[in-house]
This record gives C-alpha cells, sequence and structure tokens, in this order.
C-alpha cells in the first residue's frame, strides 16, 4: 500500500509526500469512519481529523507492523476520542421499543444474508441503530474489540455494552426480515 520512503517523507514534513499519502489512506480511513458517521461530510471530516493524528504520529510508526492496521487503529481511537468530547452535547442514548413477535427464537444468518444484501444496504441499516448501539455493534463485529474494551472505550460497563450488542443484532435481524430476507431466518 504505502512504501516506507514516502513514509518516512511525510514524517520530516515534506508536504508533497503528506498529500500523496493522504491519497493513498483516504479509501481505507473513509472505509472506517462511514461505519461511525451518518453522513459523507461528518465521515470525510474525521478522516481530515485522524490523518492529521497520523501525519503527527509517524515518527512513533514501527515498519514490523502493517501499515494500514496502524492508521485503522489511529482512526478508531480518533472516531471515539471524538465521540467522548461529544458525547454529552451531541448524543442521548436512544431506545425504542420494538416488539419481539418472535420472543428471540428467530436467528439469521448474516454470513449467508448478505449474500443477497449489498455492501451499501448492511451499512445504512448499521447507521440505522441509535447511535451508542451503531458504535458497539462497530466496534465489535467489524473491528474485533471485546466487550471489556469497548467499555473502557466508550465509557460504559461491560453488561451494558453486551446490551447494546443484543439490541443491535435484533434489530438488524428486524430490518432483515423487514427487507424480505426470511429466507435466512432459522427457528432455534
Amino acid at each position: 500500500m504505502v512504501n516506507q520512503l514516502l513514509i518516512q517523507d511525510a514524517a520530516k514534513g515534506d508536504r508533497r509526500a503528506q498529500f500523496q499519502l493522504y491519497k493513498r489512506c483516504f479509501n481505507v480511513l473513509m472505509g472506517v469512519c462511514v461505519r461511525y458517521r451518518k453522513s459523507e461530510e461528518e465521515a470525510v471530516a474525521m478522516v481530515n481529523e485522524g490523518f492529521l493524528k497520523i501525519v503527527n504520529n509517524l515518527g512513533k510508526y514501527q515498519p514490523d507492523m502493517p501499515f494500514e492496521a496502524w492508521i485503522r487503529r489511529i482512526m478508531i481511537n480518533t472516531l471515539i476520542d471524538d465521540f467522548r468530547k461529544n458525547r454529552k452535547v451531541n448524543e442521548l442514548i436512544e431506545h425504542h421499543d420494538f416488539t419481539d413477535n418472535n420472543n428471540h427464537q428467530d436467528l439469521v444468518d448474516f454470513n449467508t444474508a448478505d449474500l443477497d444484501f449489498d455492501a451499501a444496504q448492511l451499512e445504512e441499516m448499521i447507521r440505522s441503530l441509535p447511535p451508542m448501539s451503531g458504535k458497539v455493534f462497530n466496534l465489535f463485529a467489524i473491528d474485533g474489540y471485546g466487550h471489556l474494551e469497548i467499555g473502557e472505550l466508550l465509557g460504559i460497563s461491560e453488561g451494558t455494552s453486551k446490551w447494546h450488542m443484543s439490541f443491535a443484532r435484533q434489530r438488524l435481524r428486524e430490518l432483515l426480515q423487514k427487507e424480505g430476507i426470511t429466507a435466512y431466518v432459522k427457528k432455534k
């Protein structure tokens, strides 16, 4: 993806190298940000904030670590920091009483459901989740964090993280069923 010479030049403050690095990293960073932000404009703003942190910390980058993994981690941390900073101002934990007519007995095989569903539709469903549930779902199911770590990152308990994950799964199950993805719904 990115060669070490470009990283070294960017770390030294070479603006052209930094611009080239930005262009090469943009898609990776944007892929992370669109999962956590409702609009493309918000996602691009976060990419810019995250890239600034990447450039400021290039001297700390260890070449034995994959560069893409390193920038993803910085981007996720930037998103979490922004969430913490704006949590009280911009976000109330939303809870809608979604009735469960199936008494939690239906399971959806998400691995086969996404064969008939394109990625954009799934991303839109995830973005439609209440903000905290969406963040927990992304961190757990997509980025591979554990509930204890999610709790620490978001300032919630491990149990609350598990509740949000359960809620997100149930809501996504309902959205898939609403879209007609019932062939993949199985009884326990």
